[in-house]
């Protein structure tokens, strides 16, 4: 799955939000392999997008929305995105272009009219699908042309227009929280895979580490081994994870997304703030590693703090920064593509970002105001 146009007005803190994942031109020589649609190769899409930004800048929030709406399609329950409205006495609205296993192109316009009693009800929701095949030669910009040309024959429920939409693949990892009982760490159907990726990752992150294995006794089931102790995995779920660090925790969730990228098990790759207890060297190393691995007509989002990944070799146009502005009413956040601002080669991305070009460095002026008080 590729997502390729978003657009989301009054949910969460989204207010005339836009971000778009195609480029215009093909890139020469890029550390990227292949981002086009496989046999479509005018059909460009960013393969990979590195969102970066202050605190509360809406990374964690634009990858749960994209839950929210990929959780609409599948189970066709509005709850998922009425629980996400900001102003219920006003229209919330979503417009989503993407492409599933097939070669459509797909929009979904969802508008949610302003709630009239304690609930929302069907009534209240107002879907419209569109589609196009995708031609060998086409590219984004001709499909969204014949889209918007299109006049589809709307279903008479909202369900009914849903149905439409098939193929929808997606994985989202996002920060653990400690108070969530019912979370289980992905684990994929090849154990053998995952057991080598667990321990390579593992392995790096704590050298007290003597191996990692799969129980013979108890099915799903992992171990981790130390000198004196173990910790064990079974069905997802960490047995006295307080032995382990905070870091190798978060080590278990990235094997499972690694090893899913590695499998091309989904089609689509949300990797949220997973590294804030890691090395920035690991991080930089685990992300090459899903860079050069992520597969055709596949897409991987990745949210991080760390500058360091700026060095990485990547296309400018596969970094976005998210700015947050709570004094811009009509628009408090904004997504902004590191290609619009930087055009030409020579242009350094690391030194716009310590330069503070796209105006993403959190404001600090009240901490040192400390000093003084």
């Amino acid at each position: 799955m590729i997502v390729m146009d978003v657009k989301i007005d009054n949910f969460i803190s989204f207010k005339n939000f836009h971000m778009n994942m195609s480029y215009p031109k093909k890139i020469v020589g890029s550390y990227i392999n292949n981002e086009f649609l496989r046999e479509r190769t005018n059909f460009r899409y960013k393969k990979v997008n590195i969102i970066m930004g202050a605190n509360a800048s809406g990374k964690t929030s634009i990858g749960k929305m994209l839950m929210r709406i990929f959780n609409f399609v599948d189970k066709k329950q509005y709850e998922s995105l009425t629980d996400a409205i900001c102003d219920v006495t006003k229209d919330a609205l979503i417009e989503m272009d993407f492409v599933t296993d097939k070669y459509v192109l797909y929009r979904l316009k969802t508008v949610i009219r302003p709630k009239q009693g304690e609930k929302y009800t069907s009534a209240d929701i107002d879907v419209m699908v569109k589609s196009t095949e995708i031609n060998t030669k086409d590219s984004y910009e001709t499909c969204v042309k014949r889209i918007e040309a299109n006049i589809n024959e709307k279903s008479t429920s909202y369900i009914e227009e849903l149905e439409k939409i098939q193929g929808l693949s997606w994985m989202f990892e996002y920060p653990f929280d400690s108070t969530d009982s019912t979370r289980r760490i992905h684990m994929t159907k090849n154990h053998i895979r995952f057991l080598h990726v667990l321990e390579k990752v593992l392995k790096t992150l704590d050298p007290a580490i003597i191996k990692v294995e799969k129980s013979d006794e108890i099915d799903n089931t992992y171990i981790i081994r130390y000198v004196d102790k173990s910790v064990i995995i079974q069905d997802g779920k960490l047995i006295d994870s307080n032995v382990l660090s905070s870091g190798t925790k978060a080590g278990i969730e990235i094997a499972g997304v690694l090893t899913s990228i590695l499998e091309g098990e989904f089609g689509f790759y949300y990797c949220d703030e997973k590294f804030s207890y890691i090395h920035s060297d690991i991080e930089k190393a685990i992300l090459s590693v899903m860079v050069n691995k992520i597969q055709e007509n596949e897409q991987l989002f990745f949210t991080t703090h760390n500058t360091d990944i700026l060095d990485l070799p990547l296309p400018k146009h596969s970094f976005l920064f998210l700015q947050k502005d709570m004094n811009d009413v009509d628009k408090p956040i904004k997504c902004i593509s590191a290609s619009s601002l930087l055009k030409r080669n020579t242009d350094s991305l690391k030194n716009a970002v310590e330069n503070d070009l796209f105006s993403v460095s959190p404001k600090i002026d009240m901490i040192y105001e400390l000093v003084s008080s």
